[in-house]
């Protein structure tokens, strides 16, 4: 790419946009992008890597500045759409003298890269940034003996362990989240189907992107044409617990091992318990104990992700001791589980949900981490903003009442960009808070986040376990709910309600 000095990313504050952003960084390039609107974890990524960031989209983003030309090259995120004024000018451009050059995320990673490096992926419905993360963890603690097992990596999200969410390094293996979303405006494929891993786990397959597949078969479809670019010598590792990922490997032309609990699972998890703030667990492998793990993540689902990187990493090489001290020393991703704060007894999580199945294992995590949040002596709220593609729409409604069902409280904000919806399509909130309060969960809506964080401030008390669900922004609830809280304490400490 020594011809290409300026790249823009059109959408750069994407978690895999911000990424590549420090990849190209790292590989000599002067970048720059632009985005509508920048938020945590990523904002804060892109600022300490001092890439600046134009906002909102705007055609002179893309033109040439007092002693700085113009891009060389636009990477166009798959966020953005025809009429969107960075899209339209790269459009008119090809036709002229001055032409821009642009491509997606996913064809600069398989090109400037991928090319010539071992390659494993992690893909699934679920489970992709959490168990990247800790594949990524374990190649780096297995190369302090080794070197050469130092991995490259992309990851959808802030690994804690490392502070970042990419790397780069002159060794073979690049390690990569699969994404199932559209590429770009222009290439209505998955991402992952430009990445021909060499290794791959599969840790789940679910409904979901309501906004690009049309319903469970074309997402099935997505994941067996991903199944099919493994080459003869290269391996997967899929999860045994789901009659539809045992559909998307059944063709594979390579070796599939199978992780979980089942009896004939490949790689088995055996005598799993939560003991003081840890999940401890074995895993037997070829009919023996291969080793017995523990982490200080919680959850059923935290266990499975962590089983199958351990599974994929040993196919490759990596010593069961270096596998047995990264899982321990684990720190999980932001958004994850992440504690944000806490303030007199009450304690903020943030979680990056987007499905039902997703809000589902998240409280029954936080039921395994706080267990005097019982409703009794505390209490778990569920605070859920309706963002992403599929919550907003009503295709998981009956699920998304279920899921929500596991806390002790809930409140739901207005639908994101209902609007954008199409009318028969659209999550009815008013319905789900109905069903809530039906069955016994108090349930409320509000219309927006400064109801929400009154509502809170009047009814929260010690002991109780606040879980704010978005894929995104929440417009800044995840720092004016811990500041309204504090700021009561200050006024008068030891305030919040205790009814």
């Amino acid at each position: 790419m020594a011809e290409r000095k300026h790249i823009h990313l059109s959408g750069i504050c994407g978690t895999a946009m911000a990424s590549l952003a420090g990849l190209l960084r790292e590989k000599g390039c002067r970048v720059t992008g632009s985005d509508a609107a920048a938020y945590p974890p990523m904002s804060d990524l892109l600022r300490e890597m001092g890439v600046p960031v134009a906002q909102p989209y705007a055609e002179a983003n893309l033109d040439a500045k007092p002693g700085q030309p113009g891009p060389d090259l636009v990477v166009i995120g798959n966020a953005l759409s025809r009429g969107n004024p960075e899209v339209e000018r790269l459009l008119d451009s090809q036709s002229t003298v001055k032409r821009i050059p642009f491509t997606s995320m996913a064809a600069v990673l398989h090109e400037e890269f991928l090319a010539g490096r071992e390659t494993l992926v992690v893909a699934g419905t679920h489970g992709k940034t959490t168990t990247t993360s800790m594949l990524a963890w374990i190649y780096q603690t297995a190369s302090h003996e080794n070197p050469a097992l130092e991995p490259s990596f992309l990851i959808g999200g802030v690994a804690e362990n490392f502070g970042t969410s990419y790397q780069l390094r002159p060794t073979h293996t690049f390690l990569l989240e699969g994404d199932e979303y559209d590429t770009a405006f222009f290439d209505k494929g998955p991402k992952f189907l430009h990445y021909f891993p060499d290794g791959l786990i599969l840790t789940s397959v679910e409904f979901d992107h309501a906004d690009i597949y049309a319903d469970l078969e074309a997402v099935k479809l997505a994941f067996k044409r991903l199944v099919n670019l493994i080459p003869r010598a290269g391996v997967i590792v899929a999860y045994d617990g789901s009659s539809n990922v045992t559909e998307c490997v059944s063709h594979a032309l390579c070796r599939v091992e199978r992780y979980g609990f089942t009896e004939g699972a490949d790689w088995r998890i055996e005598n799993l318990r939560h003991e003081d703030g840890k999940s401890l667990w074995e895993v037997h492998h070829a009919g023996a104990l291969w080793a017995e793990l523990e982490m200080l993540v919680a959850g059923e689902h935290n266990v499975l992700n962590a089983t199958a990187a351990a599974a994929l990493a040993a196919n490759h090489g990596v010593p069961v001791a270096a596998i047995k001290a990264a899982l321990a020393s684990f720190r999980s991703v932001k958004r994850r589980l992440e504690v944000r704060a806490v303030i007199d007894g009450v304690t903020i999580i943030d979680d990056f949900a987007h499905h039902p199945t997703a809000i589902r294992e998240t409280l029954r995590a936080l039921r395994q981490v706080y267990p005097a949040a019982n409703g009794t002596t505390g209490r778990l709220w569920a605070v859920l903003e309706p963002r992403s593609n599929t919550l907003r729409r009503n295709v998981f409604q009956r699920e998304l009442v279920d899921s929500l069902a596991l806390a002790d409280r809930v409140i739901l904000d207005a639908v994101y960009q209902q609007q954008r919806i199409p009318e028969g399509e659209r999550l009815h909130p008013e319905q789900v808070i109905a069903a809530l309060n039906a069955q016994g969960t108090p349930a409320e809506l509000c219309a927006d986040v400064a109801a929400i964080v009154d509502s809170l401030n009047r009814q929260l008390q010690p002991g109780d376990v606040v879980a704010i669900l978005s894929n995104g922004g929440f417009d800044g609830i995840y720092e004016k709910l811990p500041a309204c809280l504090a700021q009561r304490s200050a006024l008068i400490p030891g305030a919040l309600a205790r009814t």
